[in-house]
C-alpha cells in the first residue's frame, strides 16, 4: 500500500494464465477457441497476458476491440456480441477482420449487411440464438430468457438464418447462445445446449451448415461457500454432445474474479445503539456490485494479526447514498486506519466504476511472480475535468 495508496485492486497475473488455461486444456485436441469476455476486466494488461497465451476475445463495443488490438490480439479471434452495434463499429469490425458478429436481430443482421455491402465484401456472422433458458441466476444477469433483452427468439432463428444465407453479403459462420452469468449448476448449460443441437440438425437439413457453436459464457465462481462449476466436466459434457463442431466459449467471471482483490482502508469506526459502522475509502463508484446486485465479497484484514473493535460492521463508504456499502454485517476486529481486502473482485469492479461523485477512479496493479506492476495510474481531480469547458460569455 505504500506504493500505491489507496483504494487499490491488484490482480494476479498466475491465476489469470491458469484459470484460463483450465478451460484451454480441457478440450485436448478437439477444435476450439476460448475467448475471454472483456467487459469482465478490460485493463490493457490483463488482456496483453491472455493474449500471449492464445486467448480469443469476446467483445461488446468498438472500444474494447481497439483495447485488445492495443493489447496485441488478433481481430480474428474476436467475436462481436451486443445487442446495439453501430454501422461505425460494423465497418470497424469488418476492417480489423474479426471472427465474426454475434447478431442479436434481424434489424441488425440488416444493418450489417448494408455496411458489408457499402464495403462489398462477406460480414462472417454467428446468430445469437434465445432458448428460454432459466439459468437460475440473479435475475439482472440472466440473459436467457424470453423477456431478456438478448438474443432471437428461438422460434424466430431459422427464417433469420435462411434470409442470412441468401445474402451475398452474408457468411453465415455459427450459432451463439448466452444464456447468464454466474451459474453455479450444470442443467441450464445442458437444456440450452440441447436446444441450439437441434436447431443446427434442422439448419443442415436447410442446407445452411454451421462450423461453429459458441456456448457464451457464465461459469460462476466461488464468492462465499457455493458450489461451483468443474470446468472438466462442463466441457466433457459438451463434447459428448457437439460431433466435430469447432466450439467457442466465452468465459469472463470465471477467469478473472477470484484472481482480484479490492484494498480499502478503514477512515473512522462509527457506532451507535443499533450498527457499527465501518467507514472506509472505497466506495459503490469503485465497486458497484454490492449496491447493484446486493452481492457478496469476502472480507479479510491485510494485516492478519490485527487487534481493534470486535463487533458486526458494515463497511460503507463516503458516497452520499444509503446504498454505498461494500459489505454488510461482517464480524471483523478492526481499527481506524486498518486495510481489508475484498475478496474475489477481478471481475465487473474496476470495469464497472465511475467518477460518481467526483472521485478519481482507483489505481490498479498486477502482481507477477514476486514483482508487483502499475497498470493503471490512480486518476487525479485534474483528470475528472480535463476535457469539460465553462462557456466564455
Amino acid at each position: 500500500m505504500a506504493n500505491y495508496g489507496s483504494p487499490l485492486y491488484v490482480y494476479s497475473r498466475s491465476d489469470i494464465e491458469s484459470n484460463w488455461r483450465e478451460f484451454d486444456e480441457a478440450f485436448g485436441d478437439h477444435p476450439h477457441l476460448v475467448c475471454y469476455a472483456v467487459k469482465a476486466n478490460s485493463n490493457i494488461a490483463v488482456l496483453n497476458v491472455l493474449a500471449k497465451i492464445g486467448a480469443g476475445f469476446d467483445i461488446v463495443s468498438v472500444g474494447e476491440l481497439e483495447r485488445v488490438l492495443a493489447a496485441g490480439g488478433q481481430a480474428s479471434n474476436c467475436v462481436f456480441s451486443g445487442v446495439a452495434k453501430t454501422q461505425d463499429e460494423i465497418k470497424r469490425g469488418l476492417e480489423v477482420g474479426i471472427r465474426c458478429f454475434n447478431v442479436e436481430s434481424s434489424a441488425e443482421m440488416s444493418r450489417i449487411e448494408q455496411v458489408a455491402q457499402a464495403m462489398n465484401t462477406q460480414a462472417p456472422i454467428s446468430i445469437r440464438v434465445n432458448p428460454n433458458v432459466d439459468a437460475k441466476t440473479h435475475p439482472y444477469i440472466s440473459t436467457g430468457l424470453k423477456e431478456n433483452k438478448f438474443g432471437v427468439d428461438i422460434d424466430d432463428a431459422l427464417a433469420l438464418y435462411e434470409q442470412a444465407h441468401n445474402s451475398k453479403y452474408i457468411n453465415v459462420q455459427g450459432l451463439d447462445c448466452h444464456i447468464g452469468s454466474q451459474l453455479t449448476e450444470l442443467s441450464p448449460f445442458i437444456d440450452a445446449l440441447d436446444k441450439v443441437l437441434e436447431l443446427i440438425t434442422q439448419l443442415n437439413d436447410r442446407g445452411i451448415e454451421i462450423s461453429h457453436l459458441d456456448l457464451g459464457g457464465g461459469v460462476g465462481i466461488r464468492y462465499d461457500d457455493e458450489t461451483t462449476i468443474d470446468i472438466a466436466k462442463y466441457v466433457d459434457a459438451i463434447l459428448d454432445k457437439v460431433g466435430d463442431l469447432d466450439i467457442i466459449l466465452e468465459p469472463g467471471r470465471a477467469i478473472v474474479g477470484n484472481a482480484g482483490v479490492f484494498v480499502t482502508k478503514v477512515e473512522f469506526l462509527k457506532q451507535n445503539s443499533d450498527k457499527s459502522f465501518a467507514i472506509i475509502d472505497g466506495a459503490m463508484n469503485d465497486l458497484l456490485r454490492p449496491a447493484f446486485y446486493n452481492a457478496y465479497h469476502q472480507v479479510l484484514p491485510v494485516n492478519e494479526n490485527a487487534k481493534g473493535t470486535e463487533a458486526s460492521w458494515d463497511l460503507v463508504g463516503p458516497i452520499c447514498e444509503t446504498g454505498d456499502f461494500l459489505a454488510k454485517d461482517r464480524q471483523l476486529s478492526l481499527s481506524e486506519g486498518d486495510y481489508l481486502a475484498l475478496m474475489s473482485a477481478g471481475a465487473y469492479g474496476f470495469t464497472m466504476s465511475s467518477n460518481y461523485n467526483s472521485r478519481p477512479r482507483v489505481a490498479e496493479v498486477m502482481v507477477s511472480d514476486k514483482a508487483h506492476h502499475l497498470i493503471r495510474q490512480r486518476e487525479t481531480i485534474q483528470d475528472l475535468f480535463n476535457t469539460e469547458s465553462v462557456i466564455n460569455d
